[in-house]
C-alpha cells in the first residue's frame, strides 16, 4: 500500500489540490509542513490528527516541518471562528511555543536523515518591514477573492462581530510562510484541518508567483462524533496533551468511552495499528460489543502513544480501581482524580488519634444512616475501606487504614464508592 493509499484509507484526505500527488510521493522525497496555533501551552486532541499526519509521511522517507505559528498565533486565525479572538502577549506566545514544541518532540523525530524541524515563524515575519510586505506581497491578493472565502463572508455576515482587519489579514501572513519555505527549505506541502483549505490555495498562489515553481497541499477532514457532538471536549472541557491539564487516567478514560460507531475510524486517526489488526478489531467488536475491544485497544494505543508506557499502566491500575482493584501504589492525585465524581466528606484528622470505631465515624460521615446497617453489611462482607474487605465490626479508625494519611476510599457492595478526607 502506497503512503497515498494508506491516508485514503485511514480517512486522512479530505481535499487535495493535485491528483498527481499521490505519484509524487512515491517518485520523491518531499519536504512538508504543517502549522501550530500557540493558543495555548498545550495542544489538545483536535491537534492530534495533524500530527498524526506529519508521523505518517516522515515514516514514508518525507521530511516534515512542525511550524509553530509566533508570528501568525499574535494575530489568531480567524477562519470558521464565531467572534475575534483575544490577543496574545509576546510573553503568552512564547511560553505557549515552549510547551507545544516539547509535545511535538514526543511524535516526530528530529534525527536522522528526514529529520523533522520545529520552526517559528516568528523568526521572519518579525522581520519583514510593513511597507516592504504591503508592496512586494500585498499586491497579489484579491481582496474580492478573499471576501468570497467561507470562513470570511460568515464573519462579514455577523452584524455584531464583524471581522477586523487585523484578522483579515492573517491569510497573507500564511501565505507568506509557504513562499519562505519553500525558498528556505525547500517545502512543497502544506498539510491542515479542512478550514485551512483557503490559507493553503493562498500560499500556493503565492508561491507560483513569486518563485514560479508548482506546491501541493492536502487537507484532513473535520473529526466529528457520529451523534453530531464536538469531538475533543468532555464535560470538563478540552482533552489536552498534557498531562497537568488532563491526567493520563481521564485521558484514558476519554477513549475508552468512545462509542462503537465512532471507534472504528478513530482507530485509524489516532494509531498506527495495521490495516488487517484494526479490521479484526472491527470484526471482534461486531462478535462481542460488550467487551468493548475495540475501545480498550484505541484507548491502550493513543495514551500509550502521547503520555508513554509508564502512564498507560498507571491508567489502566486507576481505571481497574473503580472495580475493586488494588489501590496502594497510587499516588494521592490519581486517586483524588478517580474518585473526584463519587460523593465525599471532610472530617477532622484528630479522629485519627482518638481512634474511634471505624462504624461511628462512617455513620457520622453519611456513609451509613445507623450503626446497624453498617453491622448487617460487614456481616454480608460487603464493606470494604480501600478496597479491602474489613470483617471486625469493632474495627477501630487507625492512620494505617488512610492512604497517604488521610484519604479513606469506602465501598458498599460492588459499585457505591465514597471518599472520605481528614483535614
Amino acid at each position: 500500500m502506497t503512503l497515498f493509499e494508506e491516508l485514503q484509507w485511514r480517512g486522512f484526505v479530505n481535499q487535495v489540490t493535485h491528483p498527481e500527488l499521490a505519484e509524487t510521493l512515491e517518485k520523491e522525497r518531499l519536504t512538508l509542513y504543517c502549522g501550530f496555533d500557540p493558543t495555548a501551552d498545550s495542544l489538545h486532541i483536535g491537534s492530534l490528527l495533524p500530527i498524526m499526519g506529519l508521523v505518517h509521511f516522515q515514516r514514508a522517507g518525507h521530511r516534515p516541518l512542525a511550524l509553530v505559528g509566533g508570528g501568525t498565533g499574535l494575530i489568531g486565525d480567524p477562519s470558521f471562528k464565531a467572534s475575534e479572538r483575544s490577543l496574545l502577549s509576546r510573553e503568552a506566545v512564547e511560553q505557549n511555543l515552549a510547551g507545544i514544541g516539547a509535545q511535538l518532540a514526543r511524535f516526530l523525530d528530529f534525527d536522522g536523515p528526514n529529520a523533522a524541524q520545529l520552526l517559528n515563524n516568528a523568526d521572519w515575519l518579525a522581520q519583514v518591514p510593513l511597507l516592504d510586505f504591503l508592496r512586494d506581497f500585498g499586491k497579489f491578493f484579491s481582496v474580492n477573492a478573499m471576501l468570497a472565502r467561507d470562513s470570511v463572508r460568515q464573519r462579514l455576515e455577523d452584524r455584531e462581530h464583524g471581522i477586523s482587519y487585523t484578522e483579515f489579514s492573517y491569510s497573507l501572513l500564511q501565505a507568506y510562510d509557504f513562499c519562505y519555505l519553500l525558498e528556505g527549505y525547500d517545502c512543497r506541502l502544506q498539510i491542515g484541518g479542512s478550514d485551512q483549505w483557503g490559507n493553503i490555495v493562498a500560499g500556493m498562489d503565492m508561491s507560483r508567483r513569486l518563485h514560479n515553481r508548482a506546491t501541493y497541499g492536502l487537507t484532513f477532514p473535520l473529526v466529528t462524533k457520529a451523534d453530531g457532538s464536538k469531538f475533543g471536549k468532555s464535560e470538563g472541557g478540552n482533552i489536552w496533551l498534557d498531562a497537568e491539564r488532563t491526567s493520563p487516567y481521564r485521558f484514558y478514560q476519554f477513549w475508552l468511552n468512545q462509542s462503537d460507531t465512532d471507534t472504528p475510524q478513530y482507530l485509524r486517526f489516532f494509531t498506527f495499528l495495521s490495516q488487517e489488526e484494526i479490521l479484526a478489531l472491527e470484526e471482534a467488536s461486531r462478535e462481542a460489543p460488550h467487551k468493548r475491544v475495540g475501545q480498550r485497544r484505541l484507548a491502550e494505543e493513543v495514551t500509550r502513544l502521547v503520555h508513554g508506557e509508564t502512564a498507560l499502566q498507571n491508567a489502566l491500575k486507576a481505571s481497574e480501581a473503580m472495580f475493586g482493584g488494588e489501590l496502594q501504589g497510587l499516588d494521592k492525585a490519581t486517586l483524588l482524580d478517580i474518585f473526584s465524581e463519587v460523593p465525599s466528606a471532610e472530617l477532622p484528622k484528630t479522629q485519627l488519634t482518638e481512634k474511634p470505631l471505624l462504624l461511628d465515624m462512617l455513620v457520622e460521615a453519611g456513609a451509613f444512616a445507623s450503626k446497624g446497617e453498617g453491622r448487617r453489611m460487614i456481616k454480608n462482607g460487603g464493606l470494604y475501606i480501600n478496597n479491602e474487605r474489613i470483617q471486625a465490626e469493632d474495627q477501630a479508625l487507625e492512620p494505617a487504614l488512610c492512604m497517604h494519611e488521610d484519604l479513606l476510599v469506602v465501598r458498599k457492595g460492588k459499585k457505591e464508592y465514597r471518599l472520605l478526607r481528614f483535614v
